[in-house]
């Protein structure tokens, strides 16, 4: 990971949150705790990591600041995206293979982020290990989770998620062998093109945590510890990453899923 341009950071909550919890939150990562305040007061500090009634959540300061940010799954995109998606037509259900097999897959989202897609494969049935190594974006997951646990049309689908606090290439470059049927990246590149910054959650993402520049190596220890297949999500006309060429590439209009075949997936209903 690159060494991001990042802006100062600092926890802080709103005067409906718990806060002694928020402050076990600031010491565990080792960063300020501002106590009870507004975002848009906050000067000295360029992105609040900020707990309110609606959970935690990364908050851009000042006074024309964007919205907050934060892991989401029973209601939004993610809620609606669970009951009206497209099932295993959907492109990332294809390119995990979930049409070629009625096996169970556990699949190792290994760059995890806010849980959207390892989400969407959970609602699908698959069984999900979420790794996320920048330690604020795996708070906000965890929060995320433990919410939708609490809300009974998610529960049922959160139970399929787990979280380890690890770091996935370090973890598959010292793993023994296959750790997940499929392992599936989404890494943060280097982008030229302004247009790629359009979501909010990039623009704070990149600011704190910079980008993925060890991908190839993250690519290597995949292709070593899946079972089955590695699948990277890239940006459409964006190259494909340093290594091994994809043998299969499935394209939507703005993303695009690059295969890389361990083995077949075979053809079962007996899940692992």
């Amino acid at each position: 990971m690159s060494s991001p341009s990042s802006p100062a950071l600092a926890v802080g909550c709103s005067p409906l949150a718990e806060h002694q919890s928020v402050r076990q939150v600031a010491d565990a990562l080792q960063l300020p705790f501002l106590g009870i305040v507004k975002p848009r007061n906050v000067l000295n500090f360029g992105v609040l990591l900020f707990a309110d009634e609606s959970g935690l959540s990364l908050q851009v300061t000042g006074p024309k600041a964007p919205g907050p940010v934060r892991a989401e799954f029973a209601s939004g995109k993610a809620g609606y995206r669970l009951e009206h998606g497209g099932g295993t037509g959907q492109l990332i259900a294809r390119a995990i293979g979930l049409q070629k097999t009625r096996m169970t897959l556990h699949v190792l989202d290994a760059t995890a982020g806010l849980g959207q897609d390892a989400f969407v494969l959970a609602g699908l049935g698959c069984r999900m290990t979420l790794m996320e190594r920048s330690p604020v974006i795996q708070a906000l997951l965890a929060d995320g989770l433990a919410r939708g646990r609490l809300n009974d049309s998610v529960a049922p689908v959160i139970e399929r998620m787990r979280l380890r606090s690890e770091d996935s290439i370090h973890w598959l470059a010292g793993g023994d062998g296959e750790v997940a049927d499929v392992i599936y990246l989404d890494p943060m590149f280097p982008h030229r093109d302004k247009a790629a910054l359009v979501k909010k959650e990039m623009r704070v993402f990149r600011a704190l945590v910079g980008d993925d520049e060890d991908a190839p190596e993250l690519l290597a220890a995949a292709l070593t510890g899946a079972r089955y297949r590695v699948v990277v999500k890239r940006p459409r006309k964006a190259p494909s990453i340093e290594g091994p060429r994809p043998a299969i590439q499935i394209e939507g209009k703005s993303s695009r899923y690059d295969i890389y075949p361990v083995k077949a997936l075979p053809v079962s209903t007996t899940g692992q």
